[in-house]
Formats: C-alpha cells, sequence, structure tokens
C-alpha cells in the first residue's frame, strides 16, 4: 500500500510536468483577453445590494452557493468527533522566548480515524492574550527548525526509510522566521497540509473526506482543497480551547495552494480576522478570465483531486465563467485582507492577484471601509495597507521575512498593537 501510494505521487508529479509542458501559458499581457468581470453587487434577479444587510442575507449567500458547487464544493455539516492529546511541551523553545506544544488531533467518522499532529509555539512574554497565526506547512513539522525534539508528523511517519531525504529537519526554515514571529507577540499554530489530505490524486482513503458519508453530488464533491480548509477550521477550534489565545485576534496565512485553501477557509470560517494569501494564483486570489498565467485546464489537469469535479467544465472555457476569483476575495469583508505577490512568479500571476483585490472595494465601502483602488500596481517592495492590503516582492514563488514583515505589520494595524 506504501508502494502504490508513493508511486501514485510519482506519476502525479510526471502527469503535472508533462501538463506544462503541453500547453502554451500566456505570458503575455497584451495577449490576455478582453473581459468582464461580474459585479459583486448585483443579485442573481438583476437587483442592486444597497445596505449591508441585503449583501449578508442575500448576496453573500448567493456567492457562498457559486463557490461551493461550481470551484470548491459543498463542505458537509456532518459533526465529526476531534480528541486531542498533548504529546510534547518545552517551555525554554527558540532560545527560551517561547513555550512549544505538540498536540496529536484525532478526527474519527464512518469507523475510521485520520490523525494530525499540531504545533504550537507561544511566547513567553506576554501580557494576557496573544493573537494567534494559523497555518499549515508543506514538508512535515520537523521541516521547519533544526530542534531534534519536534515530532514527525503522520504523512512523515508513514516513510519506511528513515534516511528519506524528506524527514531531513529544517529543509523549509526559510518559510518560518519562528523567532520573529513570536518576538512580534503572535503565537504560530501549524501542522502538514498532508496530514489532513496527502496530496495527489490517490490521497481520499487517507483524508478526512474518507471520514464523512459519500457526497450524494459528484459535481459539487469537495475535494483537497475544502479539506484543507476544514482542517484549517479545526485548528481554530483547538486554538479557542487555550488560555493562552485571544479568539478575536486569530489569523490565517497560506501559501501557493495553501494560499488558496486560506481563502477559502476564510470566507466559511468568520472566526478568522484576518485572511493572507501569498502567492496563490489560478483558484486563489488571481482572476481566472485574463488567462495568464496557470489556468484553469492546466490546473485541473495537473491536480485533479483540489477542486470539486464541477469546475473542469470551465477548462480553456474562461469566458463563460459566471464569476471570477474577486468573489472569493469579497467573502472576507468585513475582515482584514492581505494579498501578496512576487515579482517572478508570472505563474501565479502578480497583476491578476492585485486586481482581484481591487475589485474587492465596493464591497469593502458598503461597510463605510478603505480597500485598494486604482488599477496601477503598486511598486516592488511598497505595501499598500488599507482594510485591505497588498505587496508584491522581488523574487520568485516563496515565502520570506520580507512577506513576514508585512504580515505582521498588517496585523498589527488590523488588531491596533503598537511594537515597541
Amino acid at each position: 500500500m506504501k508502494r502504490l501510494f508513493v508511486l501514485v505521487a510519482l506519476m502525479a508529479g510526471v502527469l503535472q510536468l508533462n501538463a506544462q509542458e503541453k500547453r502554451e501559458i500566456n505570458y503575455d499581457e497584451s495577449a490576455v483577453p478582453a473581459y468582464i468581470l461580474p459585479d459583486l453587487l448585483t443579485c442573481l434577479d438583476g437587483q442592486p445590494v444597497k445596505s449591508v444587510t441585503e449583501w449578508e442575507t442575500v448576496r453573500r449567500p448567493e456567492i457562498m452557493h457559486i463557490l461551493a458547487t461550481q470551484e470548491y464544493g459543498l463542505t458537509p455539516q456532518t459533526a465529526i468527533e476531534m480528541k486531542s492529546k498533548l504529546m510534547a511541551e518545552d517551555p525554554h523553545a527558540l532560545g527560551g522566548i517561547a513555550t512549544s506544544q505538540q498536540v496529536m488531533l484525532t478526527f474519527s467518522g464512518q469507523g475510521k480515524t485520520v490523525k494530525a499532529l499540531l504545533l504550537a509555539y507561544i511566547p513567553n512574554q506576554r501580557q494576557g492574550k496573544v493573537p494567534v497565526v494559523v497555518g499549515y506547512n508543506f514538508q512535515g513539522n520537523h521541516s521547519m527548525s533544526l530542534d531534534e525534539n519536534i515530532l514527525y508528523s503522520p504523512f512523515f511517519e508513514r516513510l519506511t526509510d528513515r534516511n528519506d531525504p524528506q524527514l531531513k529537519r529544517g529543509i523549509q526554515m526559510n518559510r518560518w522566521p519562528l523567532e520573529m514571529i513570536v518576538k512580534r507577540g503572535y503565537a504560530l499554530v501549524t501542522m502538514d497540509y498532508q496530514d489532513i489530505y496527502p496530496d495527489n490524486p490517490a490521497g481520499e482513503p487517507l483524508s478526512v473526506i474518507s471520514l464523512f458519508p459519500p457526497s450524494k453530488d459528484n459535481d459539487t464533491k469537495w475535494q483537497a482543497i475544502g479539506a484543507w480548509a476544514w482542517g484549517s477550521s479545526r485548528m481554530a477550534d483547538w486554538v479557542e480551547q487555550q488560555p493562552w489565545a485571544d479568539q478575536d485576534r486569530l489569523v490565517i496565512m497560506g501559501h501557493s495552494r495553501q494560499g488558496k485553501a486560506a481563502l477559502w477557509t476564510g470566507a466559511q470560517d468568520t472566526r478568522f480576522r484576518v485572511v493572507i494569501s501569498n502567492d496563490s494564483g489560478c483558484g486563489g486570489a488571481a482572476l481566472s478570465k485574463r488567462q495568464f498565467g496557470e489556468d484553469i485546464a492546466t490546473i485541473v489537469n495537473s491536480f485533479p483531486h483540489w477542486f470539486c469535479p464541477a469546475f473542469n467544465q470551465y477548462a480553456d472555457r474562461e469566458e463563460s465563467l459566471s464569476f471570477d476569483q474577486h468573489y472569493l476575495l469579497a467573502m472576507i469583508a468585513p475582515r482584514h485582507l492581505y494579498v501578496a505577490s512576487a515579482q517572478e512568479d508570472r505563474w501565479a500571476d502578480p497583476k491578476g492577484e492585485f486586481l482581484a483585490t481591487v475589485a474587492t472595494s465596493p464591497v469593502y465601502r458598503l461597510y463605510g471601509l478603505d480597500g485598494i483602488v486604482g488599477s496601477q500596481m503598486p511598486a516592488i517592495h511598497q505595501p499598500l495597507m488599507q482594510h485591505t492590503g497588498y505587496h508584491i516582492r522581488a523574487g520568485v514563488h516563496d515565502v520570506t521575512d520580507y512577506d513576514w514583515q508585512c504580515y505582521l505589520d498588517f496585523c498589527d494595524k488590523a488588531f491596533s498593537i503598537k511594537q515597541d
């Protein structure tokens, strides 16, 4: 079973590369087709939205239904049992500035269980409850530091070769400036995203989706992005039980495919007061109708397990979309939204990410809040921070210290925190 699982994952990677090689990807701004974005403030019956009440009771539910049935799938409402067990605690983590906790979450349903290992860093120097950043890591909790006491996440415990390069500690430390986050007064709660749904087309039997009754409608069936969003909300459930956590200052940050999932999490779970998307691209913050960089056909062929099957109908038919990604971003209003891009990450269409962020401004204005306006992108390393925020930095598809500095600055502003 384990060998088959690895083989399928490798085959999926080959298929992804082949799909990218065979398709011609547009990186020419002059080749972007003319398009009109569907209006956020016009209801399906053609009536304009004139008040917050109309938005919250009519238009927002309409958009959520569109996103769930046409892109991300319907999240089941079935109650799933979650148990937590403290596996390890270190009050002297990160050189003494933090307490680390490692907690095994066990989810049960349909006679099965799925385990996920949560890792938290809590500032030791704190007065009262602290804001909390929630976000998945890509290579297991052990990848975030050189600490030998960090346990391997369940997904990586399945690896039979203890010399596997994936088990090397600290291989993604560059994405997680743990000391910076803690010194700024924020707790961090993370876990490996593949504990929730192993990221390949054969991953569902080992995912949390297997704990739920089968979907009655295949077209609207939730898949990996929906499952990852569900898992983020379970991290929030755990955070709510912690005496050190400020439930009113909860943040979610996601990079790349987890940027997509973070946005879908924030759309569904209003406990997240700040929602941050880093290089999320197609199916995340970037406008699909621009057909720039990764497009729908490429993403659904490369990753058939991410979106609900109904999304496949828009492959090479972006012009037929009755919605676009500004719908997703607008679901965060009136909470704080931050979108970030990288200059060399053309695959994720930085301009499309920026324009989608701008397109949410009418909804924020409905609440009397300032969104980003104008079609002119900011210069490199010149972040815009209103009630929504955006920056583009130099470099490639990644998460850098600069990104984190901007995110923490934006959160400070959102939570009215003054740094010394």
